[in-house]
């Protein structure tokens, strides 16, 4: 099994979720963050006043996987939160060792 983090642009979480959800991937944890990579944050001007906005609001998308899927849902978030801007994002993916579904026992690929 595989967990996937994908760090994606607030207005494209949207379109990654029906994504995910049309390949059949319906769980999925979602949270908002705040965070920056190689962009390094945006200079705006305000009243003539020019400031730096460090951390950039983001929408990290969190799920659990069977390894046979891996390769569909990544390639399936990258076309729908793709934008070819800076900024679109990054995609974390690591093992898990173990899931269980607390309410059934059930436990690797049948709680998944």
């Amino acid at each position: 099994m595989k967990r996937v983090i994908a760090v994606i642009r607030e207005e494209k979480y949207e379109d990654v979720k029906r994504a995910l959800m049309s390949i059949g991937c319906d769980g999925m944890n979602i949270s908002e963050v705040k965070g920056r990579g190689r962009q390094s944050g945006i200079k705006e001007s305000y009243r003539g006043s020019n400031y730096c906005i460090d951390l950039i609001p983001k929408t990290r998308v969190e799920l659990i996987i069977n390894d046979e899927d891996l390769e569909e849902v990544l390639q399936t978030i990258q076309d729908s939160a793709r934008t070819g801007e800076v900024g679109d994002g990054k995609i974390f993916v690591s093992d898990v060792a173990e899931v269980i579904r607390i309410r059934t026992g059930e436990r690797g690929s049948d709680a998944v």
